[in-house]
């Protein structure tokens, strides 16, 4: 009998074990975060690029006036440094990286929303230069950019006079040219735009005011001009940031007053389906996103909806 109650005793302690590192495991599995040094400056509504290794942070308001501020991370020492401001001040601006530059498209001058602006800009991290480049036809502001086969993808976004529109602009770095693609099935603009597996992910946004937020996830596939619908953003939101990070499509962060988002949901394009990782230390929006060196780092932006609780905080993502 006390052999068989031992028996009992240890069978339940190795499961209580197995379950301890089951949950370890699946813990880890979400990823981490950790918080690294802060930006020079605190502000919102910041753009993020990655490139040679640095991991830019460009613009953003400070005290809802959209600033020329231009701040460059290194992982390796955990610093930061200044480097050429922008030409303009913005905020809400779109952001790309081709052949080894920043590239820049619209943005608002200030908050609220203030003034769409038409302008594209490149930035040449070796010469620590900014040039302009063909303006959009139309100013904008919160429009989603990313990059696919050496073009660069405008989708979405709010013009000057506060509407939300459905464009899809191409550039061409080649020829300084814009052009015209299928349009999203519903305009809005706070949205994610990320080019995964030879296609672009449209996901999330607002179609108006923040309470007005979608979980829309369309793909555009650029051999058919075409959208199609793909599985729905789990937690419907907008004031995103948004990452391409080993394969998935991470998006973070969010707003809709009184609160922020943590959350971080990534999708995978291969098995078509969504996941849930690590929420962020705590909700922000008007922040980027970037991936460098297996990292993804997350900067600035706002702990509170609108401009409040501005912050400086630079947080990094990894997954095991």
């Amino acid at each position: 009998m006390q052999r068989r109650c031992l028996k009992v005793r240890q069978l339940a302690a190795l499961s209580m074990a197995l379950g301890a590192i089951t949950a370890t495991a699946h813990a880890q599995s979400q990823g981490s975060w950790t918080m690294k040094a802060p930006i020079p400056i605190a502000r919102s509504e910041v753009a993020l690029a990655a490139v040679g290794g640095k991991v830019h942070v460009i613009g953003g308001s400070v005290e809802r006036v959209a600033r020329t501020y231009h701040d460059e991370y290194d992982p390796a020492t955990d610093r930061w440094r200044t480097r050429a401001p922008l030409p303009h001040g913005l905020d809400h601006i779109g952001t790309a990286v081709v052949n080894g530059k920043i590239y820049t498209v619209g943005g608002f001058v200030a908050s609220t929303h203030k003034d769409g602006q038409p302008h594209v800009l490149e930035y040449d991290p070796a010469a620590d230069s900014w040039r302009s480049l063909a303006t959009l036809k139309t100013g904008l502001g919160s429009v989603a950019v990313t990059s696919l086969d050496g073009k660069i993808h405008a989708v979405g976004g709010r013009t000057a006079a506060g509407q939300t529109v459905a464009t899809h602009q191409v550039y061409d770095p080649a020829s300084n040219t814009w052009s015209e693609r299928a349009p999203l099935p519903k305009a809005r603009d706070h949205m994610a735009l990320v080019a995964a597996e030879g296609k672009i992910h449209a996901v999330g946004g607002r179609f108006g005011e923040s309470a007005d937020k979608t979980d829309m996830h369309d793909i555009y596939d650029p051999a058919t001009n075409s959208w199609t619908s793909g599985p729905p953003l789990p937690t419907a939101r907008s004031g995103l940031a948004y990452t391409l990070y080993q394969g998935l499509i991470l998006v973070l962060g969010g707003e809709l007053a009184p609160n922020t988002f943590a959350e971080n949901e990534a999708y995978d394009p291969k098995a078509k389906s969504w996941r849930t990782l690590a929420p962020m230390p705590a909700g922000r929006h008007g922040t980027g996103a970037a991936t460098a060196g297996g990292h993804v780092y997350v900067a600035g932006g706002s702990l509170k909806p609108g401009a409040g609780a501005v912050t400086d905080q630079l947080i990094v993502f990894t997954l095991p």
